[in-house]
C-alpha cells in the first residue's frame, strides 16, 4: 500500500505549497488509522524538502511516478521514497530512496552490516542504511509477482542529507562495501550525484503505471529465493530430521498447506524439551513452504538462534535474500491480518507481551503473530522461560488463538537428541535442582560425560580440549557478574573474576558466539546460548544458586545489575515477597537447567558455592565410582 502517490509535477507542487507533510499525515490517518508523531512529521518536512531540490531537474521526467511511504506487502516495513519510469531501452524501473537524517554513525567492527548511531535519545545499534535500502529492494524482488513477471528493475540508494562525509569515513568501512555497491549512499553535498543515479534509471515517465503494478502485485516467492533456500538446506547434515521430527514436520506441512487452500486460520502448538529438534523442524519447514509459493518466516525473540541458523545456511555468502526470512518477534506489531501464509515461532516460551526498544509497542506478541498469519506454529518448552518478561505458555497461545478465530492443534516431541539421547539426564537435573520430583535420583545407566570441577580453570581446560575437535564446545555462566557495556568489544577486559580465574563475557562484535572460533575465550550467557546446542559445555554456577540446609536455594540479589532477566523483581518483592521469591526461583532454576542442557555429549560444572559443589559431587560420583565411568 502506498500512503502518498502522484507524478513528479504533483510532488513539486505540494512541496512548493508547503503541504507535502500534511498530505502524508492525512493519508496515514485515512488509510492506516494512525496519528503521526511530531518527530516523524518534522522528518518528512526536512527530508522531502531536500528531495524537492533533488527532483527539481528538467531531465527527470515530470510524469515520472512518485510514491512516499510505500508499505511493503506482508510486512510492517515502509519504503521512504520511490520514483518510477522507463530506462534507456524502455525497461520498467523504480528507484528506491531510503531517507536518513543521521549526522553521524560508528562502525561495529566484525559484523556484517551493523552500525551505531544516536537515535531516540540514545546510542543504538541498527543496520547500515545501504543494507536497509538493499534489503527492502530485495524483499520486493523476492515476493512481488509483478516485479518478477515484468522484469521491473529496482535500484536502491540512500540519501543522508545531514551527514558530512570525511576521508576514511565509517559509513564507507570495508565491511559495508558489498551493500554500498548495491545501494550507494549519497551524503551532504552530493545532490547532483543522487540526481544522476535517478536519471540513469528513469529516462521516461510512466504516469504511475509501474507504481500501480508494484502496489497491486500478488505475493509469490521468486524462483531465485526458492532455489537459494533449497540449495542451502540440501546436504546440510545439521538439518536432517529423524523419527518423530519428520512426523511433526509432515503434519505441520499438511495443516499449513490446507490453510493455503481454504484460507482458514490454524494455530499449531509444538511442545518439546531441550534437544527434541524444534529448530531443525522449523528450518526445514521454512525451506519447503517457500518452495510451495508461501510467504513464510522463521520468528524468534532471541536474536542468537536467528544469527546462527543464517550463518549455517549461508556460510560465507553475505548478500542473500534469505536474511528477510528470519524475523524478530516484535516485527508484527503493525502487520495486517493474514499478511503471511505461515509464521514459524521458535523458542515461543520467550515471547513478550510488548515489543519495541522500550517495551511500549503493540498489545501482545502472541496475538500479533497469530493475527498476521493464516498458519502460526509455536515451538515451546515452558520450562525454559528465563526472564520476568517471558509470557509464552500453551494456555496463553490457546487464549489468543481462540480470540482470533483460529483452529488449534497440538503436537508433542518426546525423543531426545541432546545429552546422548537420554531423557534420564534431564529428569536427573529436574530432581537435582528441585524443579520437580522424578525417579532419577542418580545417573545410573546414563551415558553422559558430566563432571563437577574443583576450579573454574579446570572446567575451562576441559572445554578447550573438547573444542579442538570441531569448535563445538563453549563455556557458559549464570548472570552473576556485571557486563561492562563500554568494554563489550575488548577481549582483554575480563568481566568474570573468581580468584585468579578471569574471563570475558561474549563480545558484542564479530560472528555469533555459537559459531565463532574465538568464542572459546569468552563465556556465553543464557541470551547467547538458549535455543542452540554444542557437543560440550562448561557451566559456571554463580552465587544466585546455593545449597543450604539440605536444599537448593536461589538468591535473586546475587544477580548482576546489568541483567534484565529479573527486571521488576525488587518492586514485586515489596508488594508480594512470596510471589517474588517464587518467580525468581523459577527463573533462576530454569536458567541453569537451560545452560546445563546445551551440551549433547557432556557438561562440566563449576560452582562458586562450596556447598552446592559438594552436593552435586555426591549426586554424580557414586554411580561413576560404581560403574568405572571416569572418562
Amino acid at each position: 500500500m502506498i500512503v502518498y502517490d502522484g507524478l513528479k509535477s504533483d510532488f513539486l507542487s505540494s512541496c512548493e505549497r508547503d503541504s507535502i507533510a500534511m498530505e502524508i499525515e492525512e493519508n496515514i490517518l485515512t488509510k492506516l488509522g494512525k496519528h503521526t508523531p511530531k518527530s516523524e512529521f518534522r522528518s518528512w518536512e526536512n527530508s522531502l524538502n531536500y528531495m524537492y531540490k533533488v527532483m527539481n531537474d528538467d531531465d527527470i521526467p515530470s510524469d515520472a511516478g512518485i510514491a512516499i511511504e510505500f508499505n511493503i506487502p506482508q510486512t510492517s516495513k515502509r519504503v521512504d521514497f520511490m520514483i518510477s519510469g522507463y530506462g534507456q531501452d524502455d525497461e520498467p524501473g523504480m528507484v528506491i530512496v531510503e531517507l536518513k537524517q543521521w549526522d553521524a554513525l560508528t562502525e561495529v567492527q566484525g559484523t556484517d552490516a551493523l552500525v551505531e548511531t544516536y537515535i531516540n535519545g540514545g546510542i543504538h545499534r541498527l543496520v547500515h542504511p545501504s543494507y536497509q535500502a538493499w534489503s527492502y529492494a530485495q524483499l520486493i524482488r523476492d515476493y512481488n509477482q509483478e516485479v518478477q513477471d515484468n522484469s521491473i528493475k529496482l535500484s536502491p540508494c540512500v540519501c543522508m542529507h545531514n551527514y558530512i562525509r570525511h576521508e576514511n569515513d565509517p559509513l564507507d568501512a570495508q565491511q559495508y562495501s558489498d551493500y554500498l555497491e548495491e545501494a550507494p549512499a549519497y551524503t551532504k553535498g552530493q545532490l547532483q550525484q543522487l540526481r544522476d543515479f535517478i536519471k540513469a534509471s528513469v529516462k521516461k515517465g510512466d504516469c504511475k503505471e509501474i507504481l500501480y503494478q508494484v502496489d497491486h502485485g500478488k505475493i509469490r516467492p521468486s524462483k531465485s529465493l526458492q532455489n537459494a533456500i533449497g540449495s542451502m538446506l540440501k546436504g546440510n547434515r545439521e538439518f536432517i530430521m529423524i523419527d518423530e521430527q519428520k512426523v511433526a514436520y509432515e503434519e505441520i506441512l499438511r495443516l499449513s498447506t490446507q490453510c493455503q487452500k481454504d484460507f482458514k486460520k490454524r494455530t499449531i502448538i509444538v511442545k518439546g524439551g531441550p534437544g527434541t529438534g524444534k529448530s531443525v523442524i522449523a528450518v526445514n519447514l521454512l525451506a519447503e513452504l517457500t518452495q510451495r509459493d508461501q510467504l513464510v518466516q522463521y520468528v524468534s525473540k532471541n536474536s542468537a538462534p536467528r544469527q546462527v541458523y543464517l550463518k549455517k545456511l549461508k556460510g560465507q555468502i553475505k548478500k542473500n535474500s534469505v536474511d528477510n526470512m528470519f524475523k524478530g518477534s516484535g516485527t508484527y506489531v503493525e502487520a495486517g491480518c493474514n499478511v503471511a501464509h505461515t509464521l514459524l515461532c521458535d523458542e515461543a516460551h520467550r515471547l513478550n507481551e510488548k515489543s519495541g526498544m522500550f517495551h511500549n509497542l503493540g498489545e501482545n506478541q502472541i496475538k500479533e503473530i497469530i493475527h498476521a498469519a493464516y498458519c502460526s506454529v509455536f515451538f515451546i518448552d515452558e520450562s525454559q522461560r528465563v526472564t520476568m518478561d517471558d509470557i509464552g505458555s500453551v494456555e496463553e497461545i490457546e487464549k489468543w488463538a481462540k480470540s482470533e478465530g483460529s483452529e488449534i492443534y497440538h503436537l508433542e516431541l518426546n525423543s531426545q537428541f541432546r545429552c546422548n539421547g537420554s531423557d534420564g539426564y534431564l529428569a536427573w537435573l529436574d530432581n537435582v535442582l528441585e524443579i520437580r520430583e522424578t525417579a532419577n535420583y542418580d545417573l545410573e545407566g546414563i551415558e553422559y560425560d558430566i563432571r563437577i570441577c574443583d576450579t573454574p580453570g579446570e572446567m575451562r581446560e576441559l572445554v578447550i580440549e573438547r573444542n579442538r575437535l570441531s569448535n563445538r564446545a563453549r563455556v557458559l555462566a549464570g548472570y552473576c557478574w556485571e557486563w561492562a557495556k563500554q568494554e563489550q568489544n575488548n577481549t582483554d577486559y575480563h568481566d568474570i573474576k573468581i580468584g585468579d580465574f578471569e574471563m570475558s563475557w561474549n563480545l558484542g562484535n564479530g560472528e555469533p558466539f555459537a559459531v565463532s572460533e574465538t568464542s572459546i575465550n569468552e563465556a556465553g550467557c543464557i541470551h547467547t546460548s538458549q535455543g542452540l546446542e554444542f557437543d560440550y559445555v562448561g557451566v559456571i554456577i554463580g552465587d544466585d544458586l546455593r545449597f543450604e540446609n539440605d536444599h537448593i536455594i536461589s538468591d535473586f540479589t546475587k544477580r548482576a545489575k546489568t541483567d534484565q532477566s529479573l527486571k521488576g523483581i525488587k518492586k514485586l518483592y515489596k508488594e508480594s515477597p512470596e510471589e517474588a521469591e517464587r518467580r525468581a526461583d523459577e527463573i533462576i532454576k530454569n536458567t541453569y537447567r537451560t545452560l546445563l542442557t546445551r551440551g549433547m555429549k557432556g557438561c562440566y560444572i563449576y560452582c562458586t558455592d562450596p556447598g552446592l559443589s559438594k552436593y552435586l559431587k555426591k549426586r554424580v560420583e557414586r554411580v561413576k565410582h560404581e560403574t568405572g565411568n571416569n572418562r
